[in-house]
């Protein structure tokens, strides 16, 4: 993304009444109910979401029981399918389960690190885990916004998460819990401009007018989100075809991990393809992406780069990471080597120290299965914190290199 000239880019967002977010906020809900009462459960759970069917699956092992149907049909609930009328509801849909035990060949690993297995390191606190899989894994920040994200995805998310209220705030009487937003963001010389266009999709009753729908929803949800100063010349298209009744699971097959660009960056960093929904913090593809982006939040908060990515590469029963890579898209103060090596020196990336330093064995899952992992300022979350800046600028001051 360092770029010259001008250039649009794009990112989009989904409500949690969208059918693969129903489908990941169960997954959560689950994992929430195990970590809850056995914070070493090992869970994988996912599930699929269709016209009046819930179904789970996956491999759990724990030492608690969990009603995953009644978590199933409260979770629907929540999220606003009550009525038949919405085409699906928590209280008619049938849930199915098939859930198995977590493979005892993962668990060798997980168990057990390489590294004690070899001799190559001696036990300690952060070296009994091993990476549940191997993966590439990407965190990410950057100064476009106060909460160091990039501004279409969060703007995107910002319009979803307000779609959702003026529905559940009756703030109107018409919505229905689908929806999603896409957000095109106009940058000059790589620095937002203005917003080029924004595109609502809302799920509505069928007695609303379209021309009173795309009013409302622009002066309730777009002109609240959205600065002013930045809708210069907006072009909006809101339920672009005229009508949006049929939604939910009844106007789509829903998945867990289906929308994992809506959860991490909106497409404008990298990402190494592992969903989070469902697993528990053993999973590096959930808790080191936590890490990474906690990593790339404090090196930009410290004001070491303007961006940052930090990509991370593990391999299955290994604690310690393969790879470590930054990439500051040439914003660095100071050289990128030696961002690396503050990196290695300030943060533990084996899976254990991850766990440990987040706080990451708790149910804090459920509430950001919609509206992104990252930047969240509603909720208070571990990986958001900005606790390392001080000790980064210290050391890159009295770094040689960075003279």
């Amino acid at each position: 993304m360092n770029r010259n000239g001008v250039f649009l880019f794009t990112s989009e967002s989904v409500t949690e009444g969208h059918p693969d977010k129903v489908s990941d906020r169960i997954s959560d809900a689950i994992l929430d109910a195990i970590m809850e009462e056995d914070p070493h459960g090992r869970v994988a759970a996912e599930t699929l979401v269709t016209t009046g069917l819930v179904l789970v699956s996956g491999e759990i092992t724990t030492q608690c029981y969990v009603d995953i149907p009644r978590i199933a049909r409260e979770t629907v609930k929540e999220i606003g399918y009550t009525r038949a009328k919405y085409g699906f509801d928590g209280d008619t849909c049938a849930v199915l389960t098939s859930i198995d035990e977590q493979s005892p060949d993962i668990a060798l690993g997980v168990n057990k690190a390489w590294e004690l297995k070899s001799g190559e390191e001696q036990e300690s606190i952060y070296s009994t885990i091993g990476a549940g899989d191997q993966g590439i894994i990407f965190g990410f920040a950057c100064t476009e916004t106060p909460e160091l994200m990039p501004l279409p995805i969060s703007l995107a998310h910002k319009l979803a998460m307000r779609l959702a209220r003026i529905r559940k705030e009756k703030i109107v009487n018409y919505l229905r819990p689908d929806g999603k937003s896409q957000v095109t963001v106009e940058y000059v010389d790589g620095k937002p401009s203005r917003v080029s266009s924004v595109v609502l999709a809302a799920q509505h009753s069928d007695e609303v007018s379209l021309e009173r729908l795309r009013e409302e929803l622009v002066e309730l949800v777009i002109k609240e989100v959205i600065p002013q100063e930045l809708l210069q010349g907006t072009k909006y298209y809101i339920n672009a075809t005229g009508r949006f009744v049929i939604g939910g699971p009844l106007g789509d097959t829903g998945l867990t991990g289906r929308k994992i660009i809506v959860d991490t960056y909106g497409g404008y960093s990298r990402h190494g393809g592992g969903c989070f929904s469902g697993k528990d913090p053993t999973k590096v593809d959930r808790s080191a992406s936590y890490m990474a982006r906690y990593v790339a939040k404090n090196v930009v908060a410290a004001g070491l780069a303007e961006k940052c990515e930090l990509e991370l590469a593990y391999a299955i029963g290994v604690a310690r990471p393969l790879s470590v890579f930054v990439d500051t898209f040439g914003t660095e103060k100071i050289p990128v080597q030696k961002i690396e090596q503050l990196i290695c020196d300030n943060f533990d990336l084996r899976p254990a120290a991850i766990i440990d330093n987040l706080n990451l064995r708790r149910p804090i899952y459920k509430q950001i299965a919609a509206y992104g992992h990252f930047g969240r300022e509603d909720v208070d979350l571990s990986w958001e914190k900005t606790d390392k800046v001080e000790i980064l600028r210290k050391q890159a001051a009295l770094s040689p290199l960075s003279s």
